[in-house]
Order: structure tokens, then C-alpha cells, then sequence
């Protein structure tokens, strides 16, 4: 079974109301038990934070539910090595080649996301997939 790892911007999509598509889309990505790093963790509590409007507790209730399903990777000294090599050779922007980076350490195949280019392959073993496309 092939590793995947999930961007931010996929998660979000668990709180849409208004596009139930999307929302069963990454349910079904997260039973596949992803890799997400710690940057991603971050970056979905402040995107959360402001557009759910929940109290800081309700919303690591909520995190706790979500990442549970997940296996969270530590961006360490050469996660950000790897990104600054990516930046280089991809011209990625700095936090989606930490989210790479990391997901590249993880052995993962497959990065789902919404905001990079689709079908793209990274050091010839990582592909961005957009799973709403």
C-alpha cells in the first residue's frame, strides 16, 4: 500500500458545508490513514481558526478528531534542507516545498492538493494529485 500524504488545503474541505462533494472526497482520503507533517498541522489549526470562529478548545477538539486518522511527520533540520533544495529546482513556494519535503522523507507517492499543479512528479516519486479534479 502506497504512502499519501495530504496538503492543507484538502482538510479544510472536512467543515464545507457548502460543497458536500469535496468534504466526503477528503473523508475518504482520511481513512486511508495519511501522512501530513507538522507544518500542515499548523497551517489547518490557523485556517481553521479563522474561518470556523469556534473557541481555541472546540477547535483542538476538532484537531485531535481529524489528525487522529493521520500519521504526523516532524519537520527536523533536513526536512528544511530538502525544502530549500526544492525551492531551487521547483521554484516552489517556501511552505508547499516543507509540505513536499516532507512527504518525500515519508516515502510517499502520492501528495494530494488543490493548489499545486496537478499530475506533477517530484524527484521522480512523488505526484501532486488534485482528488477533486
Amino acid at each position: 500500500m502506497d504512502n499519501i500524504a495530504l496538503d492543507t488545503n484538502i482538510l479544510i474541505y472536512l467543515y464545507d458545508t457548502s460543497n458536500i462533494n469535496k468534504r466526503t472526497t477528503t473523508e475518504g482520503l482520511l481513512v486511508k490513514n495519511p501522512i501530513i507533517s507538522s507544518q500542515v498541522v499548523s497551517e489547518y489549526l490557523n485556517v481553521s481558526k479563522r474561518l470556523l470562529k469556534i473557541s481555541k478548545q472546540n477547535l483542538l477538539d476538532k484537531c485531535l478528531l481529524v489528525f487522529g486518522y493521520c500519521i504526523i511527520t516532524p519537520v527536523i533540520f533536513e526536512t528544511l534542507t530538502l525544502a530549500r533544495e526544492l525551492i531551487i529546482k521547483y521554484d516552489f513556494q517556501m511552505f508547499d516545498s516543507i509540505i513536499i519535503a516532507a512527504a518525500l522523507q515519508a516515502d510517499c507517492t502520492i501528495l494530494y492538493s488543490e493548489d499545486l499543479q496537478s499530475n506533477q512528479l517530484i524527484e521522480s516519486r512523488l505526484s501532486i494529485i488534485n482528488p477533486f479534479a
